[in-house]
């Protein structure tokens, strides 16, 4: 398994960006107003990997005390971390979209003035969660040898 990459990232950011962009362009005044803390579940996932980033550092670092990793562990910790980041990466995407759509109409409209604030609630979310996504990923990786140079 290779580690993320931010162009991968990058990609599925633009392209649900657009994808939604376009979406709102289309249907946006049949849309009910969204919650103005709708991205804070991302914010949850991001403060789960934080925690599972700083127990596994330790035990992957192999830190007098803490008891060895498995391997099964760290790869499922890997695999989460990997999903952690995309699922950021699209949802900036999502947010980002919706921003860009709201902003002009900041105002004019009590329902963009809403969806702002929901907006930038969920990018803030979405970038902490890609942040401690990569973070994790990260904190996986096996030591590197004494005397071994990359």
């Amino acid at each position: 398994m290779t580690f993320t990459k931010g162009r991968d990232l990058l990609a599925a950011g633009l392209g649900t960006a657009a994808l939604v962009f376009l979406l709102l362009k289309l249907s946006y005044s049949g849309l009910p107003p969204l919650p103005r803390l709708a991205g804070l579940v991302l914010l949850v996932i991001a403060a789960i990997d934080l925690g599972l980033a700083v127990s596994l550092r330790a035990r992957i670092l192999r830190k007098p005390g803490a008891e060895p990793v498995q391997p099964l562990t760290a790869a499922r910790a890997v695999a989460l971390a990997k999903a952690s980041s995309v699922l950021g990466a699209i949802m900036a995407g999502a947010w980002g979209a919706l921003l860009l759509h709201v902003a002009p109409a900041r105002g004019r409209f009590p329902a963009a003035d809403n969806d702002l604030t929901s907006a930038v609630v969920g990018l803030v979310c979405a970038a902490a969660l890609i942040a401690s996504g990569l973070w994790l990923e990260r904190c996986c990786r096996t030591p590197d040898e004494p005397g071994r140079r990359a």
